[in-house]
């Protein structure tokens, strides 16, 4: 029994007449997290999770309904069981389990199993049928440490303290810039921002999410000693003339795209630091045997490569078309929402754009 197919507006439900991320505007939404290549405006109805409420409502627009369920709590929509559970990937994403007549199959949306503060943790959800992400879907991409992670980026800050410069590190804003401010804790020194990542930091605050003080870089002054700072910004702030007010800087870039060396040297960026909201490969194995499911469909990412392996291990593994992006982001808020002023240098990105060069600051 198929319960998601794919139409030219996204995975579609038949049994409950909705669809999970739709990529056009559709009659009912099941929208698995905020970022915006899952959650967009025009929809006549959202349903999402409780925790990623706020976040939600920033991408949707405050005029698209939005409905919200607790972890786990079940919907009948149409002949239809639905309920949501942790993906671990942002603040509020969630895997969509659908049940029809004993059949179950989950929807993981994008994920990862390394736990973080600033969401849920990931929850394994048996099934019949996992469809699955596979952003980082080759045995190469393995994560250190979340903890490592902080500590060298922590060190890298403190040395460019002591030679007199800046520290710019380019995160996505929603999701990556709000788990590093979590996992700095008592910083080192003053952390500012973007404006750009205001609203969506804010929102994680409202949510309880424990992050540290943060300043608007366009609310402080010129004499503002930079060089004590971490600065926080979109890829898309790169190379722009935004970035002139810093002086002697320093720039790193945050993603699981920093594992690869093709992809540090073409980003242009002083450091790479290896962090990803996806899973990696091991990741993915953990979640796909923890669902127990005999049958995987496989979307966005190294989609020929998983079914692969997955079919080699006796599994049945199909790809299933998406047009999600993966690891990227686009650094701003959609049309409808609250314009960030005297803030330039904050449209899209993809993860391989680099900027206009400059000279390299050098440890």
């Amino acid at each position: 029994m198929n319960l998601l197919t794919v139409t030219d507006a996204g995975l579609y439900c038949p049994a409950g007449e909705f669809h999970i991320d739709p990529w056009k505007p559709v009659d009912r939404a099941v929208v698995t997290h905020a970022h915006a290549d899952h959650a967009s405006p025009g929809h006549a109805a959202v349903l999402a999770s409780r925790e990623g409420r706020d976040v939600t409502r920033l991408r949707i627009g405050a005029q698209t309904p939005l409905e919200t369920l607790e972890w786990g709590e079940r919907r009948r929509i149409g002949n239809a069981n639905v309920s949501l559970h942790p993906a671990g990937h942002i603040l509020g994403s969630a895997q969509v389990r659908i049940e029809v007549a004993g059949e179950v199959w989950v929807a993981s949306g994008d994920y990862k199993v390394e736990p973080d503060p600033t969401c849920s943790p990931f929850e394994s959800v048996r099934a019949h049928t996992f469809i699955t992400e596979s952003t980082f879907g080759l045995p190469i991409y393995r994560w250190p440490a979340q903890a490592q992670v902080i500590a060298d980026l922590h060190a890298w800050w403190e040395a460019n303290r002591a030679a007199g410069r800046a520290s710019v590190l380019f995160v996505y804003a929603l999701g990556k810039a709000q788990r590093i401010l979590a996992g700095l804790g008592t910083a080192a020194g003053p952390i500012v921002i973007h404006g750009a990542l205001q609203a969506l930091t804010q929102a994680y605050r409202d949510a309880g999410v424990v992050l540290p003080d943060t300043q608007l870089v366009s609310a402080l002054p010129k004499a503002f000693p930079w060089h004590e700072a971490l600065v926080l910004a979109p890829p898309s702030a790169q190379g722009t003339p935004w970035m002139k007010r810093f002086g002697a800087y320093s720039d790193g870039f945050a993603s699981g795209w920093m594992h690869i060396r093709g992809h540090r040297r073409r980003r242009a960026v002083d450091r790479g630091f290896v962090l990803s909201d996806h899973a990696d490969w091991p990741g993915l194995q953990s979640a796909i045997a923890a669902s127990g499911a005999q049958s995987i469909r496989v979307t966005h990412g190294h989609v020929p490569a998983l079914v692969r392996w997955l079919r080699e291990r006796g599994l049945d593994a199909e790809p299933m078309e998406a047009r999600y992006a993966g690891e990227q982001d686009d650094g701003t808020l959609p049309e409808h929402a609250e314009p960030l002023p005297e803030e330039p240098g904050a449209s899209g990105e993809s993860a391989s754009a680099g900027p206009a060069s400059r000279p390299r600051a050098t440890d």
